[in-house]
């Protein structure tokens, strides 16, 4: 979507966030939101004819009116979002239903396909690996150091059942909490923190929730799927009141609160995630077995070229990728078969100009990914890079097999606000467009 984090970052995540929600708010915040414009409903039409989810736009689309719309990265206020804030990332969307499925499509102009994640590359100064940012970096000066090196994706943020009172107003902006407060007991004594460095994504009732669609490379949609999430209330002012990390409501389907530990950081458990998408493809080795630990990818494809992902099923027996099992104090890794020797040539290296440029064409993923399952399955997409932009495709159930009220039911057929998110190579910074309806056409 690389170490999940559910702090801010799918801060978003979601729709805005979502991951994985930047202009986030606290309950007695004020945000200088627009109301809804003209141009802000998308209306479903009801079909007898079925698009093929394809990634291809064929006539089965023609009578669907287009939304057309452009997702602002905003500006939190606390740094979250510098180097993107006020771009506009220009969407196409249309929708169509029926007695079974609803179905969307998404346009979105790009310049560059990217769904590489972190790759890692070897930098021959320091003869050390390291992982390429998720976002552009910067200098003490604000200067640009690198390029960011996340995902294409993009997400939508529904009202569960109109449970929660502000999505209606605020849509994506309803769950997020950045600046809130919250009492710090990592440290003694404890202190209270503004948590003005993440954004944090929960409700603010116990029975507020908010279904979030993520279009996420690393997860699901390298299978044909999209990430079906949810927000809940994250256990509550005992828990985000106490501590800033632990107050994170964006869960993954099926999982459910299981308890809470009695101890800091006080933070709700969830039952076990059986079906996760994606995995970090990274661990911790000794230089030449006996020096300092250093971090190293964990898997490889030694015969690949111009990858973007490692797949569990490689890591299987008679699968393709092979462990690194030791890293010389020069970068040389060892491998359950044969070593990689990363100075010799650039395979393995940035090349190219040094903030721009790109990486050698044997740069390993990143990431270590396997399909979504069960509740995180309900909707199927493909999606399409064209050579200057994106077309998503996808469909859902028009109402799924939930019953631990995780997903929107479409079901009446009823007026629906929504929000939609879109990222531009990050993986945390996005633009957003709240404020959205959905409507039925009957």
């Amino acid at each position: 979507m690389k170490k999940y984090k559910l702090t801010f970052a799918i801060t978003l995540t979601l729709v805005g966030s979502i991951i994985f929600l930047t202009q986030c708010t606290k309950d007695d915040q004020v945000l200088d939101i627009p109301s809804a414009p003209n141009g802000s409903e998308l209306y479903s039409e009801l079909t007898a004819s079925a698009p093929t989810i394809d990634g291809v736009i064929d006539a089965s689309w023609d009578k669907s009116a287009k939304l057309t719309f452009n997702a602002v990265v905003p500006d939190p206020g606390n740094n979250l979002f510098s180097g993107y804030i006020g771009q506009a990332y220009p969407v196409t969307l249309r929708s169509m239903y029926d007695n079974q499925y609803i179905y969307f499509l998404a346009e979105i102009p790009d310049n560059n396909k990217s769904v590489r994640s972190a790759p890692w590359y070897f930098n021959a100064a320091t003869q050390r690996w390291g992982q390429e940012p998720t976002a552009k970096t910067f200098d003490a000066s604000g200067v640009l150091t690198r390029d960011g090196w996340g995902e294409d994706k993009i997400a939508m943020l529904w009202n569960i059942d109109n449970s929660t009172p502000k999505f209606i107003s605020q849509t994506c902006y309803a769950s997020c909490h950045v600046f809130t407060p919250y009492i710090d007991y990592s440290v003694t004594p404890a202190v209270p923190k503004s948590n003005a460095s993440s954004g944090n994504h929960y409700t603010n009732g116990a029975n507020e929730k908010i279904d979030m669609w993520w279009a996420h490379p690393n997860r699901g949609l390298s299978f044909g799927l999209m990430d079906d999430n949810y927000q809940d209330w994250s256990g509550g002012p005992g828990v985000t009141g106490l501590v800033g990390g632990s107050g994170n409501g964006r869960h993954f389907d099926d999982l459910v609160v299981s308890g809470a530990s009695a101890t800091w950081p006080f933070a709700p458990t969830y039952t076990a995630d059986a079906t996760q998408g994606s995995i970090n493809n990274r661990q911790s080795l000794k230089l030449d077995g006996t020096g300092a630990s250093v971090n190293v990818p964990l898997f490889v494809i030694p015969t690949a070229s111009n990858y973007d992902f490692i797949k569990v099923a490689d890591t299987l027996a008679g699968g393709t990728a092979v462990k690194v099992l030791g890293v010389s104090s020069t970068g040389v890794l060892t491998l359950t078969s044969g070593t990689i020797d990363p100075n010799t040539g650039t395979d393995y290296q940035r090349v190219g100009d040094p903030v721009f440029g790109g990486i050698g064409p044997k740069a390993i993923p990143g990431v270590i990914i396997s399909p979504v399952k069960n509740g995180r399955a309900d909707i199927s997409m493909t999606a399409v890079y064209t050579g200057s932009g994106w077309i998503y495709e996808y469909k859902r159930a028009i109402k799924t097999g939930d019953v631990l009220k995780q997903d929107v039911d479409f079901t009446g057929f009823a007026d629906m606000p929504f929000g939609f998110a879109v990222w531009n190579k990050s993986n945390y910074q996005h633009g957003i467009k709240p404020n959205l309806m959905l409507k039925f056409k009957k």
